[in-house]
């Protein structure tokens, strides 16, 4: 073993350990703040020692911060009533999602009951739900409730039928673009592939920038996301509609993918160095002011807007992602959403912090304090979000077609499978061959 591996195996067994430490710990009392336990996990009680007679439950998070952290939230939800004592678990960040995942996979197993509510990768949803990990959500969130988030993550927080996960935060591919550039040929802003095509090429051309557009193509989860947009927006998919057989080596699905080859090798707007780079590296160069268009996430924008870290600072825009012709931008969603565990013995004080927590008002704060782009539509539209972070307004348009990832207890394995069919098309320019081969293998995953 490596001694990254080696590295990687310690923090997933100390998170595990942690977990379960914490639901062991539970009536006892802690001292507010946070303490350090094993493999650097930080554990905070989110408030001080809680009051006699409330009901004590833990909740384990991804961890997140700027302005605020999530343990001031949940600090707040405490101190807003006295029935419920959340305690807070403090995971890696989303950055570290391995060990994230198998530290919530090694304690939902365990089926004790601990933590009561966790948050998750939009990802894992079908994986946790059809191990019977998640607690099934339908009966406290009708249909009426689930309306008043975006619908595309409804889809994904559902499998077969059932709500078993409840939208927290989201965020999406989008197409970052350079106001200047366009705007200086009387450009606008493009809204099918082979316009940015046309568009990118042009500026390259004249010598404005170095590449046209830049995208992601290293094997990995990202190549995925890159994937389900461009094919979604060609109205392909990478799966059937029932989640059990493969369309990857569709029609609809090899011309998109073809698309990508192509910004490489034939229009030449994307460098081959984009095969080998994940979501910082195809960012550097944008930012740097080397190029024109950028599909990315949306953290990008507030890099942009840095002094420090942009040549391109008041000349960037966002844009949802392009299209082919007859389809329709399909932004890769990501994010990650609220769970309950199936084996909690707190049911109700669970759900009532969830639903707090996912609420109008919480979600607003999580957006101005911690920058996390809202799920409810009706948020976007507060006067406060405006004020405090205008950005994240122009992003509605953006999550208004996210399109998730394919949902499956077998993600895992599939994306696996995905990365490296697509990784091997687009070095080889056999697209149907790979992709034709690529369905295969996730049809004998799936058991198709």
């Amino acid at each position: 073993m490596s001694q990254d591996e080696s590295g990687r195996s310690a923090a997933k067994t100390a998170l595990a350990a942690s977990l379960n430490r914490r639901s062991l710990l539970k009536g006892a009392s802690l001292a507010a703040g946070s303490m350090a336990v094993g493999g650097g996990l930080l554990a905070s009680t989110a408030s001080g020692a809680r009051a006699q007679g409330r009901t004590e439950i833990t909740f384990a998070s991804a961890k997140f911060y700027a302005k605020k952290t999530i343990a001031q939230i949940v600090d707040a939800y405490n101190e807003s009533q006295t029935k419920i004592h959340v305690k807070y678990i403090e995971l890696p960040p989303p950055s570290s999602s391995t060990e994230v995942h198998q530290a919530l996979v090694q304690q939902l197993a365990r089926r004790n009951g601990a933590p009561d509510v966790f948050t998750q990768d939009v990802v894992w949803i079908a994986e946790f739900a059809g191990a019977g990990w998640a607690l099934p959500l339908d009966e406290y969130f009708p249909a009426a409730a689930r309306a008043e988030y975006f619908p595309g993550l409804i889809d994904a927080c559902t499998y077969q039928g059932k709500l078993t996960a409840l939208p927290w935060i989201v965020d999406g591919g989008m197409l970052f673009y350079r106001k200047d550039l366009l705007e200086g040929i009387g450009a606008k802003v493009p809204e099918t592939w082979a316009d940015m095509t046309t568009i990118a090429m042009e500026l390259q051309k004249s010598g404005k920038v170095d590449f046209g557009y830049l995208w992601q193509g290293k094997q990995a989860e990202v190549l995925v996301c890159d994937a389900v947009s461009v094919i979604g927006s060609n109205n392909g998919s990478i799966l059937a509609a029932d989640g059990k057989s493969a369309t990857i080596g569709n029609d609809q699905a090899v011309e998109a993918i073809q698309f990508l080859y192509d910004t490489i090798n034939k229009s030449k707007i994307s460098p081959a160095d984009v095969l080998s780079w994940d979501e910082e590296p195809s960012r550097l160069p944008f930012t740097g002011g080397k190029a024109a268009f950028l599909r990315n996430w949306s953290y990008v924008y507030g890099i942009a807007q840095d002094k420090s870290a942009s040549s391109v600072v008041d000349k960037v825009g966002v844009a949802p992602l392009p299209h082919f012709a007859g389809g329709k931008s399909a932004s890769c969603l990501g994010g990650y959403q609220y769970g309950v565990n199936a084996s909690t013995k707190n049911r109700e004080a669970a759900v009532e912090f969830l639903t707090w927590m996912s609420s109008p008002a919480t979600q607003l704060r999580f957006a101005i304090d911690l920058g996390l782009a809202p799920t409810r539509p009706a948020v976007y539209d507060e006067a406060e979000l405006a004020k405090e972070q205008p950005f994240m307004q122009t992003l509605q348009s953006v999550f208004t077609g996210a399109t998730p990832r394919p949902v499956t207890p077998k993600y895992a394995q599939v994306s696996l499978a995905l990365q490296s069919g697509l990784s091997r098309g687009l070095v080889s320019g056999d697209i149907k061959k790979e992709l034709t081969a690529t369905a295969s293998k996730i049809d004998a995953i799936l058991g198709a």
